[in-house]
């Protein structure tokens, strides 16, 4: 079941294709989606970890060129979308016009639902892609392609740890019936969350065996201080939080955590 589990998370948060007969193995109830929200860093592990390989490649080929840093950490951005199809830049936008658009609580949560993008979504994804672009492009200058590969990887992980946490806190408040979120946002148990925690310690076990030196625990912190804020976000405007604000939760804490790293790393004269 566990695997069932997380090839059905695999299948929800990502373009991956789990169809045919692994599919009709793999199943599918709301009881299913619901458990398979332990295995969100799992899914951290699959996409930060082939993005992190384009990542790397690019570095490796590309000319050595100041230049260089920034066209691998678009690339492997572009990736990474092409990947999940968008699916927590499209809850960050969605959040940022709802919040954004209406101090109204049921204006918000009925924004939050149009299909369309507003000026506030757009500036957020704007704002978003040229901010985790620069940092990565930064953590590869200053930190060089190991560090900024690993990064890349255990933001990835980390930041989809922190959505379980909004889960577990806050109730979910959106358009129950024709949700796509809420079967996965009902709760999520004590085991849940341990089995989420393991593989979030696993790939930070990783990347520290990697490189024992690095300030990993300020990077979780950055992607903590993320949590924290989306959290608070939330439960104020919104008492609760919709599936848009879970992918919401994961772009701010991605980039929470490559802030956290870059602003630990030894300045250069």
């Amino acid at each position: 079941m566990p695997l069932r589990h997380f090839l059905l998370a695999l299948q929800f948060f990502t373009r991956i294709p789990v169809t045919g007969r692994l599919a009709d193995w793999v199943g599918f109830s709301p009881a299913m989606l619901r458990a398979s929200a332990a295995h969100f860093p799992g899914v951290g592990w699959v996409v930060g970890g082939l993005t992190a390989v384009v990542f790397y490649g690019l570095l490796t080929l590309l000319p050595a060129q100041p230049a260089a840093p920034w066209v691998a950490a678009v690339a492997c951005t572009v990736f990474s979308v092409l990947l999940t199809g968008a699916f927590h830049e499209d809850g960050l936008a969605d959040t940022a016009d709802g919040l954004g658009g209406s101090p109204s609580r049921e204006r918000a949560l009925e924004i939050m639902k149009d299909s369309r993008i507003g000026s506030y979504g757009a500036v957020a994804l704007v704002l978003a892609f040229l901010s985790k672009a620069a940092l990565l492009a930064l953590l590869a200058q200053a930190g060089g392609t190991l560090l900024a590969t690993a990064g890349l990887f255990a933001a990835h992980v980390s930041s989809r740890l922190m959505p379980l946490f909004i889960i577990r806190t806050l109730p979910h408040v959106g358009d129950t019936p024709t949700s796509k979120s809420k079967p996965l946002a009902e709760s999520i148990g004590n085991a849940g969350l341990a089995t989420g925690l393991l593989w979030w310690a696993l790939a930070m076990a990783l990347v520290g065996w990697a490189l024992p030196g690095a300030p990993w625990p300020q990077a979780v912190l950055g992607a903590l201080l993320g949590l924290a804020w989306m959290w608070r976000l939330l439960r104020r405007r919104l008492q609760g939080f919709t599936g848009d604000g879970l992918g919401a939760t994961q772009q701010v804490s991605e980039l929470g955590f490559y802030l956290g790293l870059v602003l630990c790393l030894p300045a250069t004269p």
